[in-house]
């Protein structure tokens, strides 16, 4: 065929670029796969045939060959977080310049959804995948994976068998509730997810240490509770919790959409932020600066555990005997805005 003819009708498939391009199905294969075995002025003949006749590989194919798979699967524990839609986002932008795709998919935080995910996402044969595990129990579990499938988990340390980037969660509460003891709140409620997740037992863990290191009793001074989600619902919940043992005189949440919730819940019990109850939030997600009363927070660095965690797993996924695994720990820091108000400690 030579370079004039039209372009064939129907899908098109390798043989027609082979034959648009006077070579072997063969060199057409290694063009796609492996374009380094392939002479330059041959290797632009069949790239320009396969952008004249629209050619898309087939990646399942591709991967069949040797060649690395393009796509990476990103798991969630909800997509409609926005902590996670901010990640989702950094980790896009790191993978987009290295030419591959983030395939996006919700556990909902159950276990059987999550492992159902990981055996569909090794059936497709995505490169490796980055997850928000669903539980912080047996972490075991993702030492054997369906194909030997590469993982980096994000927002989570399972310590030196895997790989993973997070965030000190310890050292975040502290930052929280030490803001909040310096302002002199003594009676501080703390609203964490589900019971199941580890980052919300490591605030809530920060947030003792820094009760006790102001000489107070964490028993007495921090009043828990726990609520079956991670949104602004949940967080309206709590407020009835919290409030059945009288109010306190700050509340430190651990994510911003569950504080969202408790300032709703807030106002809607009659009580102002911050003039009767101060409002600490976790994460620091772009709309935490516009609530309608600006909210204090813990900032996450959202991009760079993100990217940080993409360019890992494009490292574990690359099948260098070299490769150690490593778990990259950021640090937070505390956002201070109106919701915590100027409460002076020597007027009390």
């Amino acid at each position: 065929m030579s370079a004039n003819a039209a372009p064939p009708r129907g899908p098109v498939g390798i043989r027609d670029v082979a034959a648009l391009a006077e070579v072997s199905t063969g060199t057409v294969s290694n063009t796609i796969n492996h374009p380094e075995r392939v002479h330059p002025r041959t290797r632009s003949a069949v790239e320009h045939a396969i952008r004249k006749l629209g050619f898309v590989p087939n990646q399942q194919a591709r991967v069949l060959t040797g060649a690395s798979s393009n796509v990476i699967g990103l798991v969630v524990l909800d997509v409609e977080s926005p902590f996670y839609m901010e990640a989702a986002h950094a980790i896009e932008r790191a993978t987009r310049e290295s030419g591959h795709v983030v395939m996006l998919c919700n556990s909902e935080g159950e276990l059987e959804r999550e492992a159902g995910l990981l055996t569909m996402l090794a059936a497709q044969r995505v490169r490796g995948v980055l997850l928000a595990p669903a539980s912080s129990d047996n972490a075991d579990r993702y030492t054997h994976l369906p194909g030997e499938l590469p993982v980096v988990l994000i927002d989570y340390d399972a310590g030196p068998e895997h790989c993973s980037v997070s965030v000190d969660n310890i050292a975040g509460g502290r930052l929280a509730v030490q803001h909040l003891l310096d302002l002199g709140h003594t009676r501080i409620g703390f609203v964490g997810g589900p019971t199941g997740l580890r980052q919300f037992a490591q605030r809530a863990y920060g947030a003792r240490l820094a009760i006790a290191e102001a000489g107070l009793d964490p028993d007495d001074a921090l009043l828990e509770v726990a609520v079956s989600g991670i949104g602004i619902q949940d967080g309206r919940r709590a407020v009835e919790l919290l409030l059945e043992s009288g109010p306190p005189e700050a509340i430190f949440c651990g994510n911003d959409m569950l504080a969202f919730g408790v300032y709703r819940g807030l106002i809607d019990a009659g009580y102002r932020v911050p003039d009767d109850i101060a409002l600490v939030g976790y994460d620091d997600i772009d709309f935490a600066k516009d609530w309608v009363v600006p909210l204090t927070s813990v900032r996450q660095p959202i991009d760079q555990l993100g990217s940080g965690a993409a360019n890992l797993l494009l490292e574990h996924s690359s099948r260098d005997g070299s490769h150690q695994h490593r778990q990259v720990l950021l640090e937070p820091e505390l956002v201070i805005r109106r919701s915590t108000g100027r409460r002076n400690p020597a007027a009390l």
